[in-house]
C-alpha cells in the first residue's frame, strides 16, 4: 500500500488544480452542462429624462416615503440676443474725431561731450580756448489735440517738456510750428497754439457721464508710424494712487496705446473727447491692454487755466503728509487708522502761520474726515487761495479746532527751491 500512495503522489497535484479549475468553469458558465442561467434581477435605470435616482439601492433599507415636491425656482430669463443693433462701424465717429488730432515732434539741443583729450592742457594749447561746441538734436514724437477753432492744442507735459521747438503735423497734411501756452506737470497736461485757418475741431463729452463698459477708441501717432485708431471699452474710471502725477484721477481702457500715443484722443462711439491718453502700464513697454487717459473735463479746466493765467493755481496748505496705519493710530490714541500724520511744515506757509507742527494728525478738513489722503489733496487743490478753511486735528491726545487761510500752491520748480 505504502508502495501504491508513493506511485501516486506524482500525480495528485496536478489532479487536484484540475479538478478546482473545472468547479469555477462550470459555476462561470453554466451553459457548458446544459443549465439555463439564472434570471438577473431588473437594475433601476437612472438614465433617460425625468428619471430620478433611487434613495436606497441596499436590501434590507426601507425607501422613504414620498414627500409633496418643491416648486421649481422662478429664473429671470434674458431676451434673446439682437446682433442687428450693434454697430459694425466706427467710421463716422473716427472721421470726426481723427482729424482734429494732430502729430508733435518736440526737439531740443543738447551738448555733446567733448573727447577727454580736450581738457588735458596739453592739448589745449594748439586749440585755445575757443573749441567749438558740438551740438546735438534731440526729437520726441507724441500726440495732440486740436481743441479751440482759435489754434489751442491740448498734450502731455512729458511730451514737450524741455523742448526747443515743437512742431505740429496734422492729418491733412499741414505743418507748423507751435507756441507753448502753459504746461502743468502735476497733472502731466501741457496746451499749445498753433496759427492756421479752417481748423478742424473735436467735441468735448462731459467725462463725468462715462461707464464702465463704453466703447472707447484711442487715435494718436504710436511709434511714429502714422495715426492709428484702436479700439476698446472703458475698463474702469476714477484710478489713483499709480504714481504717475501729483493729482491723478485716471479713465482706464484696454484699447491699445503705446509710446506716441501720449497726447492723443480717447473718443467715445461718437467722436466726442472723452480724455487725453497719458500712460500705459506695460512690462515690455508696448501695449498690454492697461492704458490710462486724463479725463476731458479736468483737461479743459487745466486748459481754461493755462490760458487766461498762464498757470493752474491750486489751494495749498503748506504741510508734507504722511499716511496713517495701524502703529501710527495706536501711538496717537486712535481707535482707527484715519486722518494723516503731518510730518513737516513749511516755514512760513499757510499751516506755519496757522500754528500746525509735526506730529499733528489732521482728521478732517471743513468738517469732512480724511478717509484719502489723495482725495483730501484733491478737494484742497480746489479751493480758492486766501478763503479759510476749518481743520480738525488731534495734539497730544486732544483734538483742537484751527482755521487757516489757503494760500497757493507753488509750482513744482519753486517749491523744488524751498
Amino acid at each position: 500500500m505504502l508502495r501504491f500512495l508513493r506511485t501516486l503522489t506524482p500525480y495528485l497535484l496536478p489532479t487536484t488544480i484540475g479538478v478546482l479549475l473545472a468547479v469555477v468553469l462550470l459555476n462561470a458558465f453554466p451553459q457548458l452542462t446544459g443549465r439555463q442561467a439564472a434570471p438577473t434581477p431588473p437594475q433601476p435605470s437612472w438614465e433617460g429624462p425625468g428619471a430620478q435616482a433611487p434613495l436606497s439601492v441596499l436590501p434590507g433599507v426601507e425607501t422613504p416615503q414620498e414627500t409633496e415636491p418643491r416648486p421649481a425656482p422662478e429664473l429671470r430669463q434674458a431676451a434673446p440676443l439682437s446682433r442687428e443693433q450693434g454697430q459694425v462701424s466706427y467710421a463716422d465717429a473716427v472721421e470726426r474725431a481723427a482729424p482734429a488730432v494732430v502729430n508733435i515732434y518736440s526737439s531740443r539741443v543738447v551738448e555733446r561731450e567733448q573727447h577727454p583729450l580736450m581738457s588735458d592742457p596739453f592739448f589745449r594749447q594748439f586749440f585755445g580756448d575757443d573749441v567749438p561746441a558740438r551740438q546735438r538734436m534731440l526729437s520726441s514724437l507724441g500726440s495732440g489735440v486740436i481743441v479751440s477753432g482759435d489754434g489751442y492744442v491740448l498734450t502731455n507735459h512729458h511730451v514737450i517738456g524741455g523742448a526747443d521747438k515743437i512742431q505740429v503735423a496734422l492729418r491733412d497734411g499741414r505743418e507748423t510750428l507751435a507756441e507753448l501756452v502753459g504746461t502743468d506737470p502735476e497733472s502731466d497736461l501741457a496746451v499749445l497754439r498753433i496759427d492756421l485757418g479752417s481748423l478742424p475741431v473735436i467735441e468735448l463729452a462731459d467725462s463725468t457721464q462715462v461707464a464702465i463698459g463704453d466703447v472707447s477708441l484711442a487715435i494718436g501717432n504710436p511709434f511714429g508710424v502714422g495715426q492709428t485708431v484702436t479700439m476698446g471699452i472703458i475698463s474702469a474710471t476714477g484710478r489713483s494712487h499709480l504714481g504717475l502725477n501729483a493729482y491723478e484721477d485716471f479713465i482706464q481702457t484696454d484699447a491699445a496705446i503705446n509710446p506716441g500715443n501720449s497726447g492723443g484722443a480717447l473718443v467715445n462711439a461718437e467722436g466726442a473727447l472723452v480724455g487725453i491718453n497719458t500712460a500705459i502700464f506695460s512690462r515690455s513697454g508696448g501695449s498690454q491692454g492697461i492704458g490710462f487717459a486724463i479725463p476731458a473735463n479736468l483737461a479743459a479746466n487745466i486748459l481754461e487755466e493755462l490760458v487766461t493765467q498762464g498757470r493752474v493755481i491750486r489751494g495749498w496748505l503748506g504741510v508734507e503728509a504722511q499716511e496713517m496705519n495701524q502703529e501710527l493710530a495706536a501711538s496717537f490714541g486712535l481707535q482707527a487708522p484715519r486722518g494723516v500724520v503731518i510730518a513737516g511744515v513749511v516755514n512760513g506757509g499757510p499751516a506755519d502761520r496757522a500754528g500746525l507742527q509735526p506730529g499733528d494728525v489732521l482728521l478732517a478738513i471743513d468738517s469732512r474726515p480724511i478717509l484719502d489722503a489723495r482725495v483730501t489733496m484733491a478737494d484742497i487743490a480746489a479751493v480758492a487761495p486766501g478763503e479759510s478753511l476749518p481743520l480738525t486735528i488731534v495734539r497730544g491726545g486732544e483734538t483742537l479746532q484751527v482755521t487757516l487761510e489757503v494760500g497757493e500752491r507753488p509750482t513744482p520748480e519753486l517749491r523744488r527751491t524751498e
